[in-house]
């Protein structure tokens, strides 16, 4: 129960009602927000603030949910439930897209990851959508509310024969125009109109019996005629009657959509009841995240225990105050704690401190968390449930009912100590002020230990001593202050909780220039005892602010080293990932690099082929080759051995050294017939022309065995890549499922760079359905690649569109 009966008013729930309704989409989510009720069980509460922590985290993670086309078509399915009866285009065009909006709400749900929207995803069970249905309404309506042109072959004709006649009409009418702005008959910055659904001409009055045709208007002036050329009679008639078909076929096909759409009005109702549920959590989510709400450890008895705790009010008031001026404050947030040992919490401090805005905040805030809503506070804190809250704030006196401002105190208080109970939460705000001090403290000190008896749980605030002395001995109550900057007579709106508060009344008269004599006569009537009293809090209230000083600073020197750790931190990752760079880019470099040096020496080859060896031949591809060497590669090129002539069939001999042209390795001779030789090279005997042999010395074959016998040592010490091992340990599949994207893209780069080098004709990627995220990095990397052909799924058996496929050329 909220006592009493407009209690959201007085504590500010109706401008969050207010702001919610502003957040939703539709009416089907303000009813819902209009029916929020107070809760008091634990279970129905839990699964309130469950849905709505849900959907606030995934408004911040920014996932693709969608956020339009929340129509209302409860009003369309009345109509359409009537036999005979056809709904117009454009409910069709919110029936379709409001269903649409249903279809991708359950998909998303449904395909999120396990353990994720536990609490929305049981929302859908039971809600379908047919999609059969969708597909037959998309059939007819477009996604811009138009009717398709091909919803029916004779509505596709119509369309057709209607656009030629508006053409043959718009072109004979043209001319006609023209014709008649030659001879002064029409205005010559005037154009055809239309008048009762017929093109028309505007003439000048004085004319309009030159221009043979039907009057259909004139204008309010009376000096334009417009007439309807007769030569046009028959056109405008063939378009009125093919228009009144055009009308009579989609009458038709409205009506059978009708038809199609009524056996599935049961579902489509409980269908749009989700999506009003939808539209209404979805504005709960964004309130929270606008306030930076949370969702505290909700336990099913009274409790308060909050950390950082912001009135929401005030938090919008000085955002939108931040927007247009600029203006950077924040709210002061509070720590506040009512468990069994303290369940009353008695606020005292100077005026205008912030009493009253923490007696509102702990009535708003439980109440926005007890009608299912995430409250401003911080992490780690916890809250309970209450049966009942009752407030009294501010002036009630009533002219009507002969009622004091006291006399309404005093029957509110009345009612909470016939009604309040140990699940009970009473705010009282100015604690027996209304009459006589002396009276008014006595009365309110003995309504306070009744309350107390009673074990409810409350906020105090008020300024007599008897009450503060009453909570600082009584068990169940505990003191609070409002803390206050005696030396600048400002308050600092924090609550400490554990000691009371002074009013600070002497000290501020001192300090705002009272004349002496008066303050000090005030303090001689107030007694020393509570001079005394105030001048201890005061003085601890310095040093409070003293310490708090120092804390600050050490905390900023604690934050300064924090910060330059993180710098560091953020230095040795950004170099980390230059280098990653770095090394992919040169290899890049010198995978193009190698691709050209073969062309080039491919060519120079092709050259000395083609050339017959001959010398200048030679020569001059060799000088090519080494302008390419020392401008690509930055490189000088080997000096060239001492050249020796090709070898001649007259030299030749069995048992000589020769070696290819250009090549490296070396043969034995074994036989020589005419202009060709057989030569042994290894263990393979083959015949070569002579004129692509070159005979070699002793000493040119010892230093051919030497590089050979290096290479091999070279190569067995890993010194060189071994492609024959790349090739047989590359696997053509990479497997990416559970990978960040921007991990999955670096592995996709080196992954692709391999395959590549090593030739493979086609690679796979394992990256699942899930959102899609990695499925899109892949591709569109794979795309900008000049060495990839095509990119695919996989068959529909071996994983579809969760596997990538891509084919190198």
């Amino acid at each position: 129960m909220l006592f009493p009966q407009h209690f959201e008013q007085k504590i500010g729930f109706a401008t969050l009602r207010q702001q919610l309704e502003a957040n939703c989409l539709s009416a089907l989510g303000r009813q819902h927000v209009a029916r929020m009720e107070f809760q008091t069980k634990h279970e129905p509460l839990l699964k309130l603030l469950l849905q709505t922590d849900e959907f606030a985290y995934l408004l911040r993670s920014g996932a693709d949910f969608p956020a339009s086309h929340y129509h209302d078509a409860r009003a369309h399915f009345k109509r359409a439930a009537l036999p005979g009866a056809y709904l117009d285009v454009e409910a069709f065009y919110e029936v379709k897209m409001s269903m649409r909006t249903i279809r991708q709400a359950l998909t998303f749900f449904s395909q999120a990851d396990e353990g994720e929207f536990p609490a929305l995803r049981l929302l859908g069970v039971g809600i379908q959508v047919d999609r059969n249905l969708l597909a037959a309404l998309d059939k007819v309506v477009d996604d811009d509310g138009n009717v398709r042109d091909d919803a029916s072959p004779l509505l596709r004709q119509i369309r057709q024969e209607l656009i030629q006649r508006q053409l043959q009409l718009r072109k004979q009418i043209a001319g006609i125009l023209r014709h008649a702005k030659t001879e002064g008959w029409i205005p010559g910055d005037s154009e055809p109109t239309i008048r009762g659904g017929r093109l028309v001409l505007p003439v000048i009055a004085e004319h309009k019996r030159k221009v043979k045709g039907l009057i259909h208007d004139e204008s309010a002036s009376g000096q334009t005629v417009f007439i309807e050329p007769a030569e046009v009679f028959e056109l405008n008639n063939d378009i009125k009657d093919l228009q009144n078909a055009y009308q009579r076929e989609l009458i038709r096909i409205l009506t059978a959509l009708t038809d199609q759409l009524r056996p599935h009005l049961p579902d489509l109702r409980k269908a749009y009841d989700y999506l009003g549920l939808l539209d209404f959590i979805r504005a709960k989510a964004r309130l929270a995240v606008q306030l930076d709400c949370q969702m505290p450890v909700l336990f099913p008895k009274p409790l308060v225990a909050w950390r950082g705790v912001r009135h929401p009010l005030l938090q919008l008031a000085f955002a939108e105050h931040k927007r247009e001026n600029g203006d950077p404050r924040q709210v002061v947030p509070l720590d506040l704690e009512l468990n069994n040992e303290q369940r009353l919490l008695v606020i005292s401090g100077p005026n205008a401190g912030g009493k009253s805005v923490s007696l509102k905040t702990v009535g708003l805030v439980q109440c926005m968390l007890q009608m299912g809503l995430l409250i401003p506070c911080a992490d780690g804190s916890a809250a309970g449930v209450f049966d009942d809250i009752f407030l009294d704030i501010g002036d009630e006196q009533s002219l009507e009912n002969d009622l004091s401002t006291y006399s309404s105190h005093l029957l509110a208080m009345k009612q909470f100590m016939l009604l309040a109970g140990k699940k009970s939460l009473v705010l009282i705000d100015e604690f027996g002020t209304g009459t006589e001090p002396s009276l008014g403290g006595a009365i309110a000190e003995a309504v306070l230990e009744e309350l107390n008896r009673s074990r409810v749980f409350g906020v105090v605030t008020t300024h007599y001593t008897n009450l503060k002395n009453f909570a600082e001995r009584t068990p169940g109550l505990v003191n609070g202050a409002m803390r206050y900057d005696p030396e600048r007579l400002q308050p600092l709106y924090r609550l400490e909780v554990g000691k009371p508060g002074s009013s600070f009344a002497i000290e501020i008269a001192r300090k705002i220039g009272l004349p002496k004599d008066v303050v000090e006569r005030a303090s001689q009537l107030v007694g020393k005892d509570k001079i005394n009293y105030d001048q201890l809090l005061e003085s601890l209230e310095k040093e409070k602010t003293e310490l708090e000083q120092r804390t600050a600073e050490a905390a900023k020197q604690e934050r300064r080293l924090k910060k330059a750790a993180q710098e560091y931190a953020d230095l040795k990752k950004h170099l980390e990932d230059t280098r990653l760079e770095t090394l992919r880019e040169a290899k890049q470099q010198a995978k193009a690099l190698l691709v050209n040096t073969n062309q080039k020496i491919e060519a120079t080859i092709g050259e000395i082929r083609r050339g017959n060896a001959e010398k200048e031949v030679n020569k001059q591809a060799r000088e090519k080759l080494d302008e390419f060497v020392r401008k690509e590669l930055q490189i000088e090129p080997p000096k060239p051995r001492p050249t020796r002539e090709l070898a001649a069939t007259h030299g030749l001999a069995a048992g000589d050294k020769v070696a290819l042209l250009g090549q490296e390795g070396h043969g034995d001779v074994v036989s020589v017939k005419g202009k060709t030789a057989e030569v042994m090279f290894g263990g393979l005997k083959t015949l070569v022309k002579v004129n692509q042999l070159e005979k070699l010395s002793r000493a040119e074959i010892r230093e051919r065995e030497t590089a050979a016998k290096a290479a091999a040592s070279k190569n067995a010490t890993g010194g060189n890549i071994n492609m024959t091992s790349r090739m047989a340990d590359f696997s053509p599949t990479l497997d990416l499922r559970g990978e960040r994207a921007e991990d999955a893209l670096t592995k996709t780069m080196s992954f692709v760079d391999d395959a590549v080098m090593l030739g493979m004709p086609e690679i796979k990627f394992l990256h699942g359905r899930g959102n899609g995220v990695l499925r899109q990095v892949v591709r569109d990397y794979l795309r900008s690649q000049r060495a990839v052909a095509s990119v695919a799924d996989e068959h529909a058996d071996r994983g579809g569109d969760g596997v990538t496929i891509a084919v190198l050329k």
